[in-house]
């Protein structure tokens, strides 16, 4: 056997693997696993592969597809990882609902979201939720949940990523080991700097420095238990995390250290793209100091590096890309390169729009599902209505039809549970005038964007509406008037500084809101006194929340 009980660490080759039992090879990749040896472990757990398909152990092969999953996962081979993650799945669902299955899951939902391919990662963190309701497991549900709000952050709504770790918290409440405690602070921090994000360039930034405070503390706290945990890419991301928050904040000294003790951490171990993230962090840091000429240099390496290594495992993640190009846009900006700063200011929008879209893409099938569930229990309704009734075809809202559908059940969970319930009636101002000067090409063109815009700044538990011509309804489920005021602010701030005027000229749009909270349980009542506080909304001066 093992020195000390332990595998040997030896550097492995394949000749070593001959003769020794299959079992025995399984627990050499679960230690490389353990100690982040990354090509020998995906060394062993392919050759374990092979071998145990060669000899009819399935067991042990989809043991070993799940090891090789984790080691393209860890290396950055995403493509790589989710081809292994379904072959491993073919095995591992014929055998039943398992912790390893729900794990895996995870892992491959937070690949293909990388990628950008949300409704394969949706379709995973779904079925890991599924599969770890049938064993029972709150543990597994907890991580289960974090997993789904991991793909909701990567498709870039943090306030439903938000909404699902904090219920994931609570499932645990005091009873989190520390490994369930860095996911869920770790991931809460990262959802953080995802909403900070938007909500800086959303002009909100006095909401954004509450938000960088709060990921502060979140960083803070995951640091000790990462390290209590000793796994060491949990270390390296939350030293990675903690360092990005402290740049954020203009803390410059603070971040360093954190910063380059989680690359040379990264390099060491081959998490080829956490080492990505964290070089254009470093970057992101030379550019904070007025070091551009340096910036500019180690950002056109790793541009080089990630898009043209032939030997890399795969491309780097959208969001990264994003990144990479919003500081290459700074760095030319600073040196005075037009030409430059223009491509990757180009580049970086194209980004965000193919992330938008397919976000939306997403979020329609996440939609359809869930009508097709809540009309499964009932045959005749399942026989003669179509998803597409629900919708408003101008805008892909929900419609009217929906809102019979959707929000009696919300207002008897609310009530049953005594759960906060807001609605929003949202009027377009002036849209009729809109159609009199620019016509209704214009108008629709103007409904369109602005159903955008309500999807960019709410969540994907939200009900969101087109209620009649140029009036939209939004129901922010679990949520006080407080905090849906603090939305419809957001919503109605990016209205008022969006680009109107690339429409047609002169073309400007403000939207008057009114909201109103639950009690009364009673559809009509709530959207009667929301529509009173657009009235009142309307009467001091539009362009305004006022609450009923």
């Amino acid at each position: 056997m093992f020195p000390s009980g332990a595998p040997s660490s030896e550097p492995l080759s394949r000749e070593s693997f001959d003769g020794v039992p299959l079992g025995e090879l399984l627990e050499r990749a679960r230690f490389a696993q353990q100690e982040a040896r990354l090509d020998d472990g995906l060394a062993l757990a392919d050759a374990i592969w092979h071998r145990a398909d060669a000899e009819g152990y399935i067991n042990e092969q989809a043991e070993a597809g799940r090891l090789r999953s984790f080691f393209r996962l860890r290396r950055g081979d995403l493509r790589g990882m989710l081809d292994a993650g379904e072959r491993a799945l073919r095995l591992m669902r014929p055998l039943g609902a398992s912790a390893a299955t729900c794990e895996l899951l995870r892992w491959m939902s937070l690949a293909a979201c990388e990628l950008g391919a949300y409704e394969q990662g949706l379709a995973c963190a779904h079925e890991a939720l599924k599969l770890a309701g049938e064993l029972g497991d709150l543990r597994l549900h907890a991580i289960a949940l974090n997993g789904l709000g991991a793909c909701f952050e990567r498709m870039g709504d943090p306030w439903q990523a938000e909404r699902l770790m904090t219920e994931a918290a609570g499932l645990l409440r005091t009873n989190a080991s520390p490994y369930e405690r860095v996911v869920t602070l770790t991931n809460l921090c990262t959802v953080a700097l995802g909403a900070y994000h938007l909500q800086r360039d959303g002009a909100a930034p006095e909401q954004a420095a509450r938000t960088l405070e709060r990921a502060l503390e979140l960083a803070r706290e995951a640091r000790p238990h990462s390290l209590a945990l000793g796994d060491r890419y949990g270390i390296a991301l939350t030293a990675s995390n903690f360092g990005e928050v402290l740049l954020l904040m203009g803390r410059l000294d603070e971040a360093e250290p954190l910063l380059i003790e989680a690359r040379e951490a990264s390099e060491r171990a081959g998490f080829r793209l956490l080492d990505w993230r964290l070089r254009c962090m470093l970057a992101e840091l030379q550019l904070a100091r007025g070091q551009a000429s340096a910036a500019w240099q180690q950002l056109q390496s790793l541009q080089a590096e990630t898009e043209g290594d032939a030997d890399a495992p795969g491309p780097p993640p959208l969001v990264l890309r994003q990144r990479l190009h919003h500081a290459s846009h700074r760095g030319a900006k600073a040196l005075a390169l037009l030409g430059p700063s223009l491509h990757h200011l180009e580049q970086a929008r194209t980004l965000e729009r193919r992330r938008a879209v397919s976000q939306l893409m997403a979020q329609s099938q996440y939609f359809v599902s869930r009508m097709e569930a809540e009309f499964a229990g009932d045959p005749a309704n399942a026989a003669t209505r179509d998803a597409s009734e629900f919708k408003d075809p101008l805008t892909g809202l929900g419609n009217r039809r929906c809102l019979e559908a959707r929000l009696p059940p919300l207002l008897r969970a609310a009530e049953q549970d005594a759960k906060p319930l807001t609605v929003a009636l949202i009027d377009a101002d002036g849209l009729r005038n809109i159609n009199e000067r620019h016509g209704h090409e214009i108008g629709d063109r103007v409904l369109q964007e602005l159903a955008q815009l309500l999807r960019e700044n709410t969540r994907g538990s939200d009900l969101l509406l087109r209620w009649s011509g140029e009036e939209f309804l939004v129901v922010f489920p679990d949520t006080i008037a407080d905090r849906a005021f603090e939305v419809c602010e957001r919503i109605r701030a990016s209205v008022s500084v969006h680009p109107w005027s690339e429409l047609a000229a002169g073309l400007d749009v403000t939207l008057s809101m009114g909201l109103a909270s639950a009690p009364p349980y009673a559809t009509d009542l709530l959207i009667a006194r929301a529509n009173a506080a657009v009235e009142r909304a309307k009467h001091l001066g539009r362009n305004r929340v006022a609450l009923a």
